[in-house]
């Protein structure tokens, strides 16, 4: 700070110059403050007459105006007294870093805000920059006495009229509100802030004020006043900044976590444009900087600030903001050696961390994890993994992924609201066909089959058939609705939680797709829905902070526990036994006894995870770990292994628990309650002949049982010969089809009637897309966001009106017609009603071949977006051309279906695409017509398939 500015006289007062200094004067002259004589005269020549108009008022009003005289004089003398009667304390002390706490209270969790700060003089901070703050902070800041009349004015219309919450502090109250005040918001404190900063306006100069605030302003990234900051964030001294460098750092006084361009660019570049026009209106730089001036280069990253680093970077980081949330300010918390005690419990902590560690020990560094510990009874954050990076880093645990079968209890849970008992029989064979998914079979893991299936025997073999059925038939609202109970939010952003998106089948509508975890939950989230689980239906929201205290105000803050019942109790102890029926099948934890689901999320049509989960509970304490990507993507352990939601997720959840409970006893389970009654299964919805067992679970077809490998012996000629002989056969029994293959790696090729016009269906929609792509690639752009959205929507959800939309794009039957010749589909004739278009399965194997070929004319870009797509397709619809794939292999479709009514509801089925593996890439199409139901339809397709693959060998 600079030395003791020297006090000013009441004769320093009465003689004060122009208080706007010569570089801060605006180009517009102030107005004057002395009446014109000819006002004066006039009020003379009336002055005879004061009391005679006065006394035609009413009696009432003029003792009402005599009243509110005398109440304005009181409170006029009282302010005066009050303003007297405060003292300006001593000087700042320097800022102290905020210790963190264990909840144990005195064992140290970190250390928040050992700030970085230089104090410099005025003369070293150039008036551009000065300007700015002004501009920025406080327009009127040389004309005032420390308190804007007009700004409280201004701030309290716009607070009543609108509720904006609006401010109106002077850069005077600001400095005396960082330097002596604490930032709560109440009416004393307000008070207070104006006394000093009228007392603080007659002490010192404005240039020394000035000077003050700059040096005391707390900007982010550790960096306390305008010096620190101009290293921090363009690596600088602050002599060296230009007028828009110092607007950059202006925007960060309004909120300095937000302002940091790294954080929230979008708002940053608003609040700076701002105070460019601001200084634009002031005369201090030319009209349209605002527009024309390019936004300065700031570094990533804090140049100067050490940071915390490690899992209890992220921790603090969460503990900043839930005290912001509580009315703490960021520059209280890193300056105001603030004592703050967490909800984190060092034992806990360390189990996390240990056991993530020992977990990733050796591993692809791809892999990242995330763990969150709640304990019930209070919602107190135990332990917390968000990545080890450290402060300000990307946080895994708040980052939503698809949960997969983590979601199963939940609707298990809200049918137990509905009455229907967990031992209740449901429909567990695989594939099975569901009304809501557009006619794709859904498929369990491994296709298991398990005919009468009791729903938590569904539960421990983790049965998709079952749960989807339950979830349609009580209402996906139903699940969703408990899942916002249990602690998911209502959105994450913009971003309505647990709905369809656009592109899917049904936006903005939540499908029985919530019962296999399809929509994306938070792990920090889904930690909170199993805490509330854990507290026999009591929720209480998760939190990291129990109090802050400040060395001369006491405490500050303590967190206030308010439990919430949203789910019978009841019900939640039944999840815990049906869910400790999973831990017995997957491995106890010793000496716990624990009630856990694992889940995994396929990654497209792979036998990989992207996202792997175990979320569980014992008594006492909630846990939930996630493995994945930073970006989805298969994961895999060191040894090139799928990593599921039973393996490395499910051993660090074991470790954990270990660790967390060390040295102390868990307590037992509640017994099941039993909830709802045992006769309300789908067995009625069973169909063929099937195994009536109750509970047991068979291994159903697997992916290439269809294909039989002993049939591919013999020259190429001869098992040409021998399938177009079984293929036609079949066909004489009725069933017209087409067949066209095509063999990348060796060159081979076969077609049966593969020159035979067929009706599309959707698998068109394929070649909607590519000329879509080739139109954008003449044009030298890629694919905007709407189209990308309606593209998707198209190949993924099979939607028609989005095709409609696409074909309309790249101009009707004409524009499509060109784009066919130039990928070299010479056999497709387009029609005006996409859908009726006629295309061959050697067009179709063509137009697969321009997916892979060197030269297409698609871009290697197109090629990628168009394979993806496809790919995203298999992961739902595993039927069709897939049927000809074997495990370790990937496809790459489209399927197709139609029924005609003009031809007695006969069914259209097609299906094509590419498979691809470490010894196979094919195309390969099947079309075909006039099948009584679709999913004959479907078998045919599969069984030609396979009959291709069985005789070819390939």
């Amino acid at each position: 700070m600079p030395g003791t500015p020297t006090s000013r006289s009441a004769q320093h007062r009465r003689e004060e110059p122009e208080r706007w200094p010569q570089w801060i004067r605006p180009g517009t002259a102030r107005l004057g403050v002395v009446a014109s004589r000819p006002v004066f005269s006039a009020l003379r020549r009336g002055s005879h007459r004061p009391v005679a108009w006065f006394r035609r008022w009413p009696r009432w009003c003029r003792r009402m105006l005599a009243a509110v005289i005398v109440v304005q004089l009181a409170l006029g003398v009282a302010a005066c007294g009050y303003v007297v009667s405060v003292d300006v304390p001593p000087d700042p002390v320097p800022p102290q870093a905020s210790v963190l706490y264990y909840r144990d209270g005195h064992t140290v969790l970190a250390r928040i805000g050992l700030t970085d700060r230089t104090d410099v003089t005025l003369d070293k901070v150039p008036v551009g920059v000065r300007q700015a703050f002004i501009a920025a902070e406080d327009r009127g800041f040389y004309e005032h006495y420390g308190v804007s009349v007009r700004g409280l004015s201004r701030a309290l219309w716009s607070n009543v009229v609108s509720d904006s919450g609006q401010g109106a502090s002077t850069i005077t109250q600001q400095y005396v509100r960082n330097a002596y005040l604490t930032q709560e918001r109440t009416v004393s404190r307000k008070a207070k802030e104006a006394a000093l900063a009228l007392k603080v306006e007659h002490r010192f100069t404005k240039d020394e004020i000035l000077e003050r605030y700059l040096n005391t302003i707390y900007f982010g990234r550790g960096a306390y006043g305008i010096e620190a900051a101009a290293h921090a964030f363009f690596g600088t001294s602050v002599a060296q900044l230009t007028a828009f460098q110092g607007a950059v750092l202006a925007a960060m006084v309004k909120d300095p976590t937000r302002g940091d361009p790294a954080v929230d660019p979008t708002w940053t570049l608003d609040r700076w444009k701002w105070i460019l026009r601001a200084m634009s209106e002031a005369g201090w730089l030319p009209d349209g900087a605002a527009d024309q001036t390019p936004y300065p280069a700031v570094a990533k990253e804090s140049v100067t600030a050490a940071t915390i680093g490690g899992p209890i970077g992220l921790i603090t980081d969460r503990v900043e903001e839930e005290l912001v949330a509580a009315g703490i300010t960021r520059q209280q918390i890193r300056t105001g050696g603030l004592s703050i005690t967490t909800t984190l419990d060092a034992t806990a902590q360390q189990a996390a961390t240990g056991s993530i560690a020992k977990a990733l020990n050796g591993q692809p560094e791809v892999l990242r994890t995330a763990l969150v510990a709640i304990d019930p009874r209070d919602g107190g954050v135990r332990a917390y993994y968000g990545g080890d990076r450290g402060r300000g880093f990307y946080d895994d645990a708040l980052a939503a992924r698809p949960p997969a079968s983590t979601f199963k209890p939940l609707v298990l849970a809200a049918a137990e609201e509905r009455g229907i008992a967990y031992q209740s029989y449901y429909n567990g064979t695989s594939p099975r066909v569901f009304s809501d998914r557009g006619g794709v079979p859904l498929y369990n893991q491994d296709n298991l089959q398990c005919p009468v299936c009791p729903l938590d025997t569904a539960m421990v073999h983790s049965l998709n058939t079952p749960f989807y059925a339950l979830a349609e038939k009580i209402g996906p609202n139903r699940v969703r609705d408990l899942a916002l109970r249990l602690g998911v939010p209502e959105r994450y952003g913009d971003q309505v939680t647990m709905v369809d998106l656009k592109g899917e089948l049904s936006p903005g509508r939540t499908r029985a797709d919530i019962a296999l975890g399809r929509y994306a939950v938070a792990p920090a989230d889904l930690a909170s829905v199993y805490a509330t689980l854990a507290g026999g239906g009591t929720r209480t929201n998760r939190h990291f902070v129990v109090s802050v205290t400040a060395a001369e105000s006491g405490v500050l803050h303590r967190y206030q526990v308010k439990p919430v019942r949203v789910l019978d109790a009841g019900v939640a102890a039944d999840m815990g036994a049906v869910l400790s029926q999973v831990v017995d099948e997957e491995g106890r934890v010793p000496g716990v006894a624990a009630a856990a689901k694992t889940g995994s999320q396929q990654y497209g049509d792979t036998n990989d995870s992207s996202d792997a989960w175990t979320a569980g509970w014992a008594s006492g304490l909630a846990a939930v770990i996630w493995v994945g990507r930073d970006k989805p993507g298969p994961i895999r352990t060191k040894d090139g292994k799928a990593i599921n939601g039973d393996g490395m997720p499910y051993e660090i959840f074991q470790k954990f628990l270990t660790g967390a409970f060390a040295g102390r006893p868990a307590g037992d389970l509640p017994p099941a309650s039993h909830v709802g009654r045992q006769d309300m299964g789908d067995l009625e919805t069973l169909e063929g002949d099937v195994s009536m067992a109750p509970g047991q679970i068979i291994r159903g077809p697997q992916k290439g049982d269809q294909v039989d490998r002993s049939l591919a012996f013999g020259t190429w000629s001869e098992r040409v010969s021998r399938l177009t002989d079984v293929l036609q056969k079949y066909a004489s029994s009725g069933t017209d089809f087409s067949v066209s293959f095509v063999d990348r790696k060796t060159g081979h090729r076969y077609d049966y009637q593969g020159d035979r016009e067929f009706e599309t269906a959707s698998v068109v929609k394929v070649e909607l897309l590519a000329a879509l792509l080739l139109q954008a690639q003449d044009e030298g752009r890629g694919l905007t966001t709407a189209e990308q959205k309606s593209v998707r929507k198209m190949i993924v959800a099979s939607d028609n009106d989005a095709a409609v939309k696409v074909y309309a794009k790249i101009g009707g039957v004409d524009g499509l017609r060109q784009k066919l010749e130039r990928l070299g589909l010479h056999d497709t004739d387009p029609d005006p009603q996409f859908g009726l278009t006629t295309t061959t399965a050697k067009d179709q194997t063509r137009m697969v071949s321009a997916l892979t070929a060197a030269g297409s004319p698609l871009n290697e870009d197109s090629k990628a977006l168009i394979l993806q797509l496809m790919s995203s397709v298999n992961a739902d619809q595993t039927w069709g051309v897939s049927a000809a794939s074997f495990e370790g292999e990937q496809t790459a479709q489209k399927n197709g279906w139609v029924s005609r009514a003009a031809e007695e509801g006969r069914w259209i089925v097609n299906s094509t695409g590419r498979i691809s593996g470490e010894k196979t890439d094919v195309a390969l199409s099947v079309l075909s017509h006039g099948h009584k139901t679709q999913q004959e339809g479907i078998k045919v397709v599969e069984h030609i398939s396979a009959l291709t693959r069985s005789y070819l060998g390939w």
